[in-house]
Parts: structure tokens; sequence; C-alpha cells
């Protein structure tokens, strides 16, 4: 059974950081896509950020580009996000999320097979 289990969330101030992480197990996820999600109260779910499988490649959403970094430990079948200058905006709940159909997730996350159970992200002002 494949499972993906983030870790890393909880309340910080504007201007902190967070490591979020996602160890996914059941499977090797090595030749795969991986990123990561979030959805806020009352908002549909949004994009933040693909890795390719080698990790040679990534993409972020606009809002969070050179303040977020995703990257992956294939030999610990674990991905990261790394979460920096946060802002209250930045407040969701943050899902990992995995393709075995593709090196790459596009922002519409049509190609997920699996999704994490999420955490919680709070940044206060």
């Amino acid at each position: 059974q494949v499972q993906l289990v983030e870790s890393g969330g909880g309340l910080v101030q504007a201007g902190g950081s967070l490591r979020l992480s996602c160890a996914a197990s059941g499977r090797t996820f090595s030749a795969s896509g991986m990123g990561w999600f979030r959805q806020a109260p009352g908002k549909e779910r949004e994009f933040v950020a693909v890795i390719s499988g080698s990790g040679i490649y990534t993409n972020y959403a606009e809002s969070v580009k050179g303040r977020f970094t995703i990257s992956r430990d294939n030999a610990k079948n674990t991905v990261y996000l790394q979460m920096n200058s946060l802002k209250p905006e930045d407040t969701a709940v943050y899902y990992c999320a995995a393709t075995v159909r593709s090196n790459w997730i596009r922002s519409r996350g049509s190609e997920v097979d699996y999704w994490g159970q999420g955490t919680q992200v709070t940044v206060s002002s």
C-alpha cells in the first residue's frame, strides 16, 4: 500500500521558515514526479511546486518563487519543501503529491496518483 506522510508543519511568525517533509512508502518514486499543493480555508487546492524524478527540474507557483525550494532524496524516498520568508497568505494545509505515470506533475494536478494526508502551516502576522 502506497503512503505519503507529510511532517514539519506548524505555527510560525511572518518572515519565518519551515521545512516540510514527505516520506513515501510502498513503492519507489525515484522516476516519478512529486510535488506540493496547498489549500487555504474556503479556497480550492492550488499548485505550489513540482520536482522531476531525477531532481534536476523544478517549477514553482509565482506566489512562492524565490521563497520556497523543493528538493528530494531518492535514497530516502522523500521530498522536501523549504519555505522561507513566510507570509500570512501562505497559511494552508499543504499536501504532498506523487505520480507513477509521469516524470512531472503539471499545475492542474491531473497526473497525481497519490496524495498525502496534509500538514497544517499557519503563519501569523
